[in-house]
């Protein structure tokens, strides 16, 4: 019984470093954030925080792939299925992507500050086997349109979806909207995005 309780302190405690650790790196990103300032975010002191984990590098890899989990896990699986059309694709994509950046809008913007300053510690961390130029949808696009570089529709769609994520606080400040209509905005963007995408795409 007592190595049970003991157990579980152990979970709540290291759940708790974790938590913190999520708020202050991307409140700060990861050169701005010392050890201390994840500690007594928790509420504990350093030493305990060093027991639990040696380093802030080891909590930041536990954050930033944690993170990246949330952004890219759904993606590899669609732009690699090559029983689906490009329709089918661009519409699951624009699903995923506005529904888990309305749920974690913090993403973006920690996400493309860690690949700015760290560019190399950052790919090393998220590096995969699933590259976009490898992909079904890259192969489609190059088919349906030989003429045009398939990058150029894989920028146009990224900008579609993560631009107005990264440009809301501006917006909401230049038109003075209230955050639940924003967040109206970018759901009613799902639709629209496969819409505008396809014109694009058939466009000469």
């Amino acid at each position: 019984m007592a190595k049970q309780t003991a157990k579980k302190a152990d979970l709540s405690t290291e759940e708790k470093i974790k938590d913190a650790a999520r708020k202050v790196f991307t409140q700060k990103g990861y050169a701005a954030t010392r050890t201390r300032d994840i500690a007594e975010e928790a509420g504990i002191n350093l030493a305990l925080l060093n027991y639990y984990f040696r380093s802030k590098e080891k909590l930041f890899e536990i954050v930033i792939l944690e993170k990246m989990q949330i952004l890219l896990g759904k993606i590899g699986p669609t732009i690699m299925d090559e029983r689906t059309s490009i329709e089918q694709k661009v519409e699951q994509i624009a699903e995923h992507y506005i529904d888990t950046l309305v749920a974690n809008p913090d993403i973006p913007l920690f996400v493309l500050g860690e690949i700015r300053n760290n560019p190399d510690k950052f790919a090393n961390l998220v590096r995969t086997k699933t590259k976009i130029v490898d992909s079904a949808f890259f192969k489609q696009l190059a088919e349906r349109r030989p003429d045009i570089d398939p990058l150029h529709f894989i920028l146009n769609i990224l900008g579609l979806i993560i631009f107005p994520f990264i440009g809301k606080p501006l917006l909401q400040l230049i038109t003075g909207i209230k955050p639940e209509r924003a967040v109206t905005l970018m759901k009613e963007r799902k639709t629209w995005i496969k819409t505008w995408f396809l014109a694009m795409l058939e466009a000469n």
